[in-house]
């Protein structure tokens, strides 16, 4: 028999950006999201284990997984040494209860980080029972011109990874087929960062359903295949106007997801 899908529905804090990892939780709690996936920058809570694990308490939120620092403004967060950012974000998924930590590849300039990459995140992900789940990138383009700014490679299906992070804005950007993509990850797949775009040279996290991503099919595929992690609403709401009108985009968001991973039934793994 048939069963409903229990993926659980994460928001990132880096969904209500420029407001802060705290009204993250108070913004997920409220919308009656599953948890939260704590995107570790600048804010100074977002690197506080012990701040997260009281957020995650008062508001009960649970932390479901932990954003790695790998963005370009948060070179010198948790280290400048990115194997020691990588321990310190499994240090946290481990006392927070996260099941993932999602890294992104290095830059290509961090040449010996990316020679060691792929070898290094297999001994990580042999150390714990944290998933490293490495996240799809795209090319960085100016007008027609195209940079590579991601080694080994911004397409992580062309290497061995364990567990991979499929996020649809990026597959819009870099102008790839994302259900072939998913397709390639196979079992592999092991959480999803939920949003959409037009294929624009930006990184345009929009509320899914209104781009051109086939962000229902997705859903609709992670239920019928009985996916086992866990889908995060990653979205920009820069340019909200107001918090109401921010929590309309998440509570849209998070309504189109429920709609589509509920419009397919799982298939038992047997």
């Amino acid at each position: 028999m048939a069963e409903p899908t229990d993926v659980r529905i994460a928001l990132s804090t880096a969904s209500v950006y420029p407001e802060s990892t705290a009204t993250a939780f108070e913004t997920a709690a409220r919308l009656g999201y599953d948890g939260v996936e704590v995107m570790v920058w600048t804010d100074p809570v977002s690197q506080d284990i012990e701040a997260l694990r009281r957020l995650s308490d008062y508001h009960g939120i649970p932390v479901l997984a932990v954003h790695a620092p790998c963005l370009l403004i948060t070179q010198r967060v948790w280290s400048t040494d990115p194997w020691v950012k990588l321990q310190r974000a499994r240090a946290a998924a481990e006392k927070l209860g996260a099941s993932t930590v999602v890294v992104h590849p290095p830059f290509r300039w961090q040449r010996q980080y990316a020679r060691d990459f792929v070898d290094g995140i297999w001994r990580m992900a042999n150390e714990t029972d944290v998933r490293f789940a490495v996240e799809n990138m795209y090319p960085w383009r100016y007008r027609d011109r195209e940079m590579l700014a991601y080694a080994p490679d911004w397409d992580v299906t062309r290497h061995d990874y364990r567990h991979f992070t499929i996020d649809l804005s990026h597959t819009a950007t870099a102008r790839a087929d994302a259900l072939e993509m998913i397709d390639r990850m196979g079992d592999r797949l092991g959480h999803v960062h939920l949003a959409d775009g037009r294929g624009s040279a930006k990184d345009e996290h929009m509320v899914p359903g209104r781009g051109t991503q086939p962000c229902a099919e997705l859903l609709e595929h992670l239920a019928l295949t009985g996916f086992d992690g866990h889908v995060v609403i990653e979205v920009n709401t820069r340019r909200a106007m107001s918090s109401a009108e921010r929590e309309a985009d998440l509570a849209e968001a998070l309504a189109f997801t429920r709609k589509h991973l509920a419009s397919a039934v799982r298939v038992p793994r047997r």
